[in-house]
């Protein structure tokens, strides 16, 4: 059975390109959220394998949402997306519980490197 994925983050475009990576290689995308309060509801609506995660959001941020997902599920698999220059955020967001983060822009082996890890 393929590994169910949310997706989430506020450009559509960012999406597309994480959607298109991990489509081509047999993951299931089972949403795509564009803010933090979203990606909550979608997360307790599918209960994902994985989450990609974006840092900076509009109406709740990544981290926030990463802590709410948490609380929710312990035992939830966030992986953080970063836009380079925003270390001390990707160091709170590990701190909170994401499992690893990605830099945009994604590269495709980085982003399969970063979920196998992951999902062990």
């Amino acid at each position: 059975m393929a590994t169910k994925v949310l997706i989430v983050d506020d450009a559509a475009f960012m999406r597309m390109m994480i959607k298109d990576i991990l489509s081509k290689n047999n993951f299931e995308i089972i949403g795509e959220a564009g803010d933090g309060a979203q990606a909550v509801e979608m997360y307790k609506e599918h209960s994902p394998d994985l989450v990609t995660m974006d840092i900076t959001m509009p109406e709740m941020d990544g981290i926030t949402s990463l802590k709410e997902i948490k609380k929710f599920d312990p035992n939830a698999k966030v992986i953080m997306c970063s836009a380079m220059g925003q270390q001390a955020m990707v160091i709170d967001a590990i701190q909170a519980g994401a499992k690893d983060f990605i830099v945009k822009p994604f590269q495709a082996d980085r982003v399969l490197e970063a979920i196998n890890k992951t999902l062990g």
